[in-house]
Formats: structure tokens, C-alpha cells, sequence
């Protein structure tokens, strides 16, 4: 939630400039081709890693992991090197790398790109329980505009940069003819 306060805007009750740390804790990413997983390390080791970084409490991180293991059916793939995951194998991983500290506000860049239609309506499936279920917040960008709309509450249209359009699905869709 953004809110004026004194000059500073507050996101989720915090400063973002003043309280950085804080602030990029409740951050979660997964960017297409960027990962957050060390490349030849089995993905529990980098979830190991990431715990430490976000300074998650063991017990904290084992129930993440269990539910994020259990939703994404990551058991068998948490002993294999990131480099011998298929496509949707990895993106599941990353899924669940970006939501292992808990955060409020997760940003996807283009998440099912690339994968085939089962894997896709899967992630799909993920995102929609994990907005519901907890709350989190996502910001999506995609082409898809099937995704879109199955998955947002509101769609902003950007061209160049700029937002030529900003509406809920169906709002948008009665303006097209």
C-alpha cells in the first residue's frame, strides 16, 4: 500500500529510501533469464544459501519449504543442480527461491515464457492460490493476455514506457470492439 507521509511515501508502512533493508526483505523477484540459484549446486543448497541471506528462522524456513515443496511438487528436484532442471523445472525452483523469506510484494517478469501449456497453466494456478491464500501481492509483466487476465485485478497496457491503458480485465476488454 502506497501512502503519503510527510514528503516520503511509505510502502507497506516504510520509507523505502530510509528503511531499505527492511524494505527489500518483503521483496520477492524472479526475472526470465536472471536466476537466484547457483548454477551446479543442488537447489536445496541454494535455498540453504537464500535462507541465510534473508536471515529466515530455521523453523520458518522448513514450513516455507514445505509448502512451497508440496504446492510446486519440488521433492524430487531439490537434490539436482540447477543446470539439469528443464525450463519448467527451473521456474519452479525460482518460484520458490523468490518466496522462501515470505515476502508481501512479488515481481515477475514474464514467468511462464517458454513453457509448455501444462507447465503454464500450472504456475498460473500457483500464482492465483498464492495471491489468495496469503495475501502476496504480484506485480506481472507479461504478452500474455490470457494470463493477465486470469491472474490480475487490475492491467495496466505500457507503450514505450508509458501507460496507455489502466483498468480492471473486463473494464478493459468493453473498450475492445
Amino acid at each position: 500500500v502506497l501512502e503519503p507521509s510527510g514528503g516520503s511515501i511509505r510502502v507497506g508502512g516504510l520509507v523505502p529510501r530510509r528503511d531499505r533493508l527492511r524494505h527489500t526483505a518483503q521483496i520477492g523477484v524472479v526475472f526470465g533469464q536472471r536466476t537466484q540459484l547457483w548454477w551446479d549446486l543442488p537447489v536445496i543448497e541454494s535455498y540453504t544459501l537464500l535462507r541465510h541471506v534473508y536471515r529466515v528462522p530455521e523453523r520458518e524456513f522448513a514450513e516455507q519449504l514445505a509448502r512451497l515443496e508440496r504446492l510446486l511438487e519440488l521433492g524430487p528436484l531439490l537434490d539436482v543442480p540447477v543446470r539439469k532442471l528443464s525450463l519448467g523445472q527451473r521456474m519452479r525452483c525460482e518460484l520458490s527461491a523468490a518466496l522462501l523469506h515470505s515476502p508481501r510484494l512479488l515481481f515477475l517478469d514474464e514467468p511462464t515464457i517458454g513453457l509448455d501449456v501444462l507447465a503454464k497453466e500450472a504456475i498460473r494456478e500457483f500464482l492465483a492460490t498464492e495471491n489468495s491464500e496469503r495475501g502476496t501481492t504480484i506485480l506481472l509483466t507479461t504478452h500474455y493476455m490470457f494470463e493477465a487476465d486470469a491472474l490480475c485485478d487490475r492491467i495496466a497496457v505500457i507503450n514505450h514506457g508509458r501507460i496507455i491503458a489502466l483498468d480492471t480485465p473486463s473494464g478493459l476488454k468493453s473498450h475492445v470492439k
